[in-house]
């Protein structure tokens, strides 16, 4: 049996990158749209890409 904490980072990384993507497809639909700079489209998906990217950095560099 896969250790625990193999399995948490595994899926921490798993649901980082997806929110990564998430936050990229918005911010494509959005621009796609015509949305402006202030869009809530665009700010909600750099949050995701950024809070995504975030996550991802940390659990990578935290071994």
């Amino acid at each position: 049996m896969s250790n625990p904490r193999n399995l948490h980072r595994a899926s921490t990384r798993v649901l980082s990158a997806t929110m990564l993507v998430l936050g990229l497809a918005m911010i494509v639909s959005t621009l796609s749209r015509g949305g402006g700079p202030l869009a809530i489209g665009l700010v909600m998906g750099v949050l995701f890409a950024l809070a995504g990217a975030g996550r991802l950095y940390v659990s990578m560099k935290g071994g």
